[in-house]
Parts: C-alpha cells; structure tokens; sequence
C-alpha cells in the first residue's frame, strides 16, 4: 500500500543537493510486510488468451527497432518481433531528459499515439519484465493503477517455438 519511487533516481536526488554516503552500507533490517496481488501479473497462458480474446492491451516497451523487428534480439536464441496485436510504447519515450517520469499531460497523448484505449485494461510487456514496469508506473500516474504486468516478456515469449511473432509495425 505504501510504496514509493525515486523519480529521476540517484542522478536526480544528487541534482537536487541530497545526501549521498559512500563506502560499506550497514543495513538495518526492518519487519516488511506486503501483499501480493496476482491480478497484476500475467504468465504465458494468459498472455496468449488474452491475445485470442482482447480482453486487454498488450503494450511492450521495448524500443521500436526491437519491436518490430529490425534488429536482433540482445539475447541469444530470441526471435526477432511482437506479439500479435501488440502496441509499442518504448519506455523511454515516457521519461524526461533528467531521468524522472514525465508529467500526466505528457503521459496520455503517448499512449494514444500508440493506439493504447486508456480506458480498457492493459498488460505490459518489455525484453525481461522490468522496463514494463515503467509502462505500468506511468500508467498509474494516469490513474490506470491496475495495469498487470508480463514477468516473462520477450525473454520467454520469443524464446519459445509455440507462440506467435510478427513483424513490421
């Protein structure tokens, strides 16, 4: 329920004059209780129902190259594409020069140029599951908290000889 995001990161806390130590870090654990919630996250399975029936977005945060298949995956033995249907917002169109999420007013008209319905619900996908959650924090800052996200993302959906890949735009 409690959760936050250092926006912008290190390089933006140290832009703004905060304090930084360096050498060994002495941890001081702390009780951390949370819950987990699966209807934020999507297997293979699902993904490919989903898909089947659009029942929601798949939006992929990969940079458009990878997307659309131009370039070869980073990875060995990954094919090169998207999934069917797939929209492409590459996260880092979402972040500002400084590193930090841009503005809400600058988050919508994003997604729609990429044709995402920010009405209906979305899955997010990237290359391993991380950058998705880009996608999905700014989505929440449009007020879209509950975007779920695809753990297994192109890693496993284009290492896989039983799922579909296209091509092109």
């Amino acid at each position: 329920e409690k959760v936050f995001v250092l926006d912008g990161g290190l390089r933006a806390w140290q832009a703004e004059g905060r304090p930084v130590e360096a050498g060994e870090a002495s941890l001081r654990p702390a009780p951390v209780s949370h819950g987990f919630d699966p209807a934020l996250l999507r297997n293979v399975d699902d993904v490919r129902a989903l898909l089947a029936s659009k029942a929601a977005q798949i939006v992929d945060a990969r940079a458009g190259p990878r997307f659309r298949g131009e370039v070869p995956e980073p990875r060995e033995g990954l094919r090169s594409g998207h999934m069917p249907g797939a929209r492409n917002v590459p996260f880092d169109s979402l972040l500002q020069a400084d590193g930090r999420l841009k503005p809400a007013a600058d988050l919508a008209p994003i997604f729609r140029q990429a044709g995402v319905d920010l009405d209906r619900p979305v899955v997010t996908t990237c290359g391993s599951g991380i950058t998705a959650s880009v996608l999905a924090l700014a989505l929440a800052r449009l007020g879209r908290d509950r975007a779920a996200v695809y753990d297994g993302s192109w890693t496993e959906w284009g290492g896989r000889a039983d799922t579909p890949v296209v091509t092109g735009a």
